[in-house]
């Protein structure tokens, strides 16, 4: 969870509790014949070996993934004042291999959210004005006659980028909105009948203003689903207020960020996030819970397979983030709201009630029974070398 003052990188001493005990059952069992992962190498290495008996790979690997993200919060944070949460989520989005919808009104820094996060990673980075009369060309590229090869080659366009910023992606016609729907969900572009991979790793961050409807298109359902998390930055309180018009008043701090990190290290920390473990429990709750959604009489729409998908991965992240390689169902609540909300269509006697998204999720919360049995670090880690043995992945 979050700690005060925006120290939220900072290892908590539940979880240096926890791999201390994940040590000591490996230490139980290096005579068998269970295979312990070993993250660092990549691959699984029998028990015996320095990789396996010190279990020190797990340990570099989150030291490794605190660092960074320490790194890019700091730098996110000067931009971006008083909002640890809000920068928490877009780590989280990233290291869930997710795209990020930034929603909220006016002024309160959805585009310097977006352009801070990507400015801190030594990638590459393009950003797209959505306009109406932007086209889905302009995005994904087109063929051009080459004169002196008599031949069309493909000019790519601003989405082959690690990062995508996509400044107010409503007021693009529901054509160009199309344009993405491939680029997230399968990292490809096809035009003219031929297919060009997209880059690791890839993220879309796109804000848009829920106030201002005039001369905006929705987002249909297929694309908000695409997008991994929302997040509202919300105003800030008075001392971050002040501290930003002290702070930025006569400079934009903008200019002066510079990488903390890069795309390969983005991509080791990504593999050590997939390995994060998930229980059978914590699996069977998110499946639950999402499946929940479904059969409420307030919505019209409720969750898909693909949020469930979204909701463990953002998981995974959310644990590495507190120092756990395990999954509990404290990670799921954390996450739940950003990842399912934007998702769900309420009826019109739900909005005539002013219900909202997220007060059903809350309820879902409440009533959907937690299983305790995942709480357990050390069954969590023995179902995890068991899985390992018996050749399921993790």
């Amino acid at each position: 969870m979050v700690g005060e003052g925006g120290n939220w990188w900072r290892e908590p001493d539940v979880a240096r509790r926890c791999r201390a005990l994940s040590r000591g059952l490996t230490h139980c069992v290096k005579r068998s014949h269970v295979r312990v992962p070993d993250t660092a190498a990549g691959g699984l290495v029998t028990p015996g070996s320095p990789s396996a008996n010190s279990h020190a790979p797990v340990d570099q690997v989150l030291g490794e993934l605190h660092g960074a993200v320490q790194r890019i919060a700091a730098n996110v944070e000067r931009v971006l004042v008083g909002k640890p949460d809000v920068v928490r989520l877009a780590l989280v989005t990233l290291l869930a291999e997710g795209h990020l919808l930034v929603e909220d009104v006016p002024g309160v820094g959805k585009t310097s959210l977006a352009k801070a996060l990507a400015r801190s990673i030594d990638c590459t980075v393009s950003r797209v004005q959505f306009t109406p009369d932007l086209l889905p060309s302009d995005i994904t590229g087109s063929s051009i006659y080459n004169r002196q090869e008599n031949d069309f080659e493909f000019r790519p366009g601003p989405i082959f980028a690690n990062i995508v910023v996509g400044d107010e992606i409503n007021r693009a016609s529901p054509k160009t909105q199309s344009a993405l729907l491939e680029c997230m969900e399968e990292h490809q572009v096809t035009v003219d009948g031929n297919t060009y991979p997209l880059g690791s790793p890839f993220m879309v961050i796109a804000t848009q203003n829920p106030i201002e409807m005039e001369g905006t298109y929705a987002l249909p359902e297929a694309q908000r689903d695409r997008f991994t998390a929302r997040v509202s930055i919300g105003y800030p309180d008075p001392q971050a207020e002040l501290a930003m018009v002290d702070e930025h008043a006569g400079h934009n701090p903008l200019d002066d960020l510079r990488p903390v990190s890069d795309a390969a290290q983005i991509l080791r920390l990504v593999e050590a996030v997939r390995r994060v473990h998930l229980s059978p429990e914590v699996r069977r709750y998110a499946v639950e819970l999402v499946s929940a959604t479904r059969r409420l009489p307030e919505l019209r729409l409720g969750a898909s397979p693909r949020s469930t998908l979204h909701l463990v991965r953002a998981a995974r992240a959310q644990a590495a983030l507190a120092g756990r390689d395990f999954v509990v169902p404290d990670d799921i609540h954390a996450i739940s709201i950003p990842v399912l909300a934007h998702r769900l269509v309420m009826t019109a006697e739900a909005q005539a009630a002013r219900r909202s998204p997220a007060d059903l999720i809350r309820a879902l919360l409440q009533r959907v029974p937690v299983p305790t049995a995942a709480l357990d670090p050390s069954a969590a880690f023995v179902r995890s070398m068991n899985n390992n043995n018996a050749g399921t992945p993790r």
